[in-house]
């Protein structure tokens, strides 16, 4: 009789045991799925007692969109990824996010994943909802071996050695020396003038997110507009240029991300062995001796005030992100590198940055790697960035300082 009440007992305790269930939302791609998918397998091992249901964020016009949608109709993540520092302060707007820095044992994860300097590009309001997973710099790719053949041994560091360089490299129509501006989509101005603004700024923000105000009508940003006025000018870019023109010889240089890298390995192989990477272009006054910032393509991770788990939630992201071989699995998986200061240090990372010294070239800028302003109003004001600036800049339709003024005054009223 005793027996069987234990056996009861049992029986009776399981039946009633409940994990907690936790939702956790990704990017969308392939190579996150697979990270992820190991990640998960792991954590079932660690902590059997949380389950995590897993999925990518689902489709729709983009991940924002998508997140929006959730929020609207009560269908929130308890976690989620690939959040963009626009989006974040979106999101903490509309009062949906947690501050990461109150968690427990926030200062030891930052300390021991060397982000400190990281996450001061990351505050909003002094304060950090998002913890970046990966932090890829936008570098110069060269090809090294067309310069070499028009009689330079290395790639132009300033403004005016590409003016050089170009004039004797360009057959309009044909191919030129790089191309200035990516495209007229608000995103593009991540990949060209903000980037050349952060790198002739030395990593100054474009933004003043305390004071609503442009800051790029600086000294900087005059050097970078008249940079692309120049260009365009004097007929030395141009924005159509075919496809992959890097590779087929209608480009020597471009700026890239690291995710160009596997793509390179498997269509161009040979042409990658010609490949080398410089920071972006600077002002001829820019020092030699000084590190040169630029623009970081950059996600992260935040929980969502909507969680009933957000102590579970906290505790499954810093279980991730201090584990150094997980970021190494990122990096591996991924070719982009995480977001931390010791990349080039950390002995856990050598074996694949000797195996991999296009990556390393990244590796090394990820501490002088900004990303885009905190502000609500990303796509609008980039979009007016490029309607009264890099267009009227394109076309000639307006001198440089008038259309950096139009712009800047313009975007102030955005922001305000």
């Amino acid at each position: 009789m005793k027996k069987l009440l234990l056996s009861l007992i049992f029986i009776l305790s399981i039946a009633g045991f409940s994990a907690t269930k936790l939702v956790l939302w990704t990017a969308p791609n392939p190579q996150d799925e697979m990270f992820w998918k190991e990640v998960l397998t792991e954590w079932k091992k660690y902590r059997p007692d949380i389950e995590i249901s897993w999925t990518t964020i689902p489709a729709a016009g983009s991940s924002e969109e998508a997140i929006l949608s959730a929020i609207a109709s009560g269908r929130t993540p308890d976690i989620c990824g690939n959040i963009f520092a626009g989006f974040a302060a979106q999101l903490v707007e509309i009062d949906q996010i947690i501050e990461l820095n109150k968690m427990p044992d926030y200062d030891k994860l930052i300390q021991n994943r060397t982000m400190k300097t990281i996450m001061e590009g990351w505050k909003l309001n002094g304060k950090n909802y998002v913890i970046p997973i990966y932090s890829n710099p936008i570098l110069m790719w060269w090809r090294i071996d067309v310069l070499k053949k028009i009689g330079y041994s290395e790639p132009p560091r300033t403004y005016s050695e590409l003016y050089e360089l170009s004039k004797k490299f360009v057959v309009p129509k044909e191919k030129y020396a790089i191309r200035v501006i990516q495209g007229r989509n608000w995103w593009d101005r991540w990949y060209d003038y903000i980037t050349y603004y952060y790198a002739a700024s030395e990593g100054k923000p474009y933004i003043d997110t305390k004071k609503s105000k442009a800051l790029f009508g600086s000294d900087a940003g005059k050097q970078v507009t008249e940079f692309i006025s120049y260009m365009f000018k004097n007929n030395l870019t141009a924005l159509e240029l075919g496809t992959a023109p890097l590779y087929t010889g209608s480009l020597l240089g471009s700026l890239q991300g690291p995710w160009e890298i596997p793509y390179a390995e498997n269509q161009f192989p040979d042409i990658l062995k010609n490949i080398v990477i410089t920071p972006p272009l600077v002002p001829d006054s820019y020092p030699k001796d000084k590190p040169v910032y630029t623009f970081a393509d950059t996600k992260g991770i935040v929980i969502f005030k909507s969680s009933k788990h957000q102590k579970e939630s906290w505790e499954f992201v810093k279980w991730v992100l201090s584990n150094e071989q997980f970021d190494k699995r990122f990096l591996e998986i991924t070719k982009m590198p995480p977001a931390r200061e010791d990349l080039m240090e950390n002995p856990i990372f050598k074996d694949f940055f000797t195996r991999n010294p296009l990556s390393a070239e990244y590796a090394k800028y990820v501490k002088y790697a900004v990303p885009p302003a905190l502000i609500t109003k990303t796509v609008e004001v980039q979009d007016e960035m490029t309607v009264s600036l890099v267009e009227p800049l394109m076309y000639g339709t307006k001198a440089p300082q008038a259309a950096l003024d139009e712009a800047v005054k313009k975007i102030n009223k955005i922001i305000w």
